[in-house]
């Protein structure tokens, strides 16, 4: 099966632009029919600490947009969405919709980035999410939750073979974005895809780099650092014959 990276500039806090470009670079792409399509971190407003005017309830506009491009594309889709947490504070989601359009997996943000102000606007996820998907099991994560290995390795310990990264991760520190994309491949013998943004916001810049990593760490895809789309093939069979010749997995101490 096939699984996409759209790698978008977001234009700050526009819904409408986000939707309205999202939109375009996919129908321009055509995604083979029940592939998996990854959107970035926050797509429709960028990494905004303004809650109180972005964050939205379930099936609210974002999570419609998501809904009605996934089953007129046919595809699966996934996109990070500011949802509604306790009191004032919001929820850093990523949501999954299905081929008809109906909802398959929401993931809500295990570590906050505490040093952009996440932790003091966003409540934090309490547990990983696994959805199906053409026989893979897939574990959603979001930005930051990448440099906390222990993370992955409880979704492996549930079964996850294909890991998803939706981020905004800067151009500062790109290369620790993509060293780390290789290194929860090649520990966890998984499939990891990361579909980062490019462009500015009012303190960042971001280059992109969206890859698709093989369980090996080879990468399969790179978006390079401008707007685009990259995608690569995910093969199950290809998947459980490494993790057989090699079964580093068994390995792991269950009393750790």
């Amino acid at each position: 099966m096939k699984v996409y990276c759209c790698q978008l500039d977001i234009q700050w806090e526009n819904k409408k632009a986000n939707f309205v470009k999202a939109r375009a670079m996919l129908e321009a792409q055509k995604p083979e029919a029940e592939s998996l399509v990854l959107l970035p971190e926050m797509f429709a407003v960028g990494f905004s600490m303004n809650v109180g005017a972005l964050a939205e309830p379930p099936g609210a506009e974002t999570e419609q947009f998501l809904s009605s491009t996934a089953r007129e594309l046919n595809i699966y889709l996934m996109g990070g969405a500011v949802g509604t947490g306790r009191g004032t504070r919001g929820r850093n989601e990523a949501v999954v919709f299905t081929p008809q359009g109906q909802l398959l997996a929401r993931y809500c943000k295990l570590q906050p980035f505490t040093l952009g102000g996440e932790s003091q606007n966003y409540d934090a996820g309490d547990s990983v999410s696994l959805f199906s998907w053409h026989g893979f099991s897939v574990a959603p994560f979001i930005c930051y939750d990448l440099r906390f290995p222990e993370l992955f390795r409880a979704a492996v310990r549930r079964g996850a073979n294909v890991m998803t990264v939706i981020a905004n991760w800067p151009v500062t520190r790109i290369h620790h974005w993509i060293a780390l994309l290789q290194a929860r491949a090649i520990e966890n013998q998984a499939y990891v895809v990361g579909v980062n943004r490019c462009g500015n916001d009012p303190k960042l810049s971001y280059n992109g780099r969206s890859l698709i990593v093989h369980p090996r760490g080879d990468i399969l895809a790179d978006a390079g650092n401008r707007e685009g789309i990259v995608a690569a093939d995910l093969n199950f069979n290809e998947l459980n014959t490494y993790r057989s010749e090699l079964p580093f997995l068994k390995d792991i101490r269950p009393d750790f």
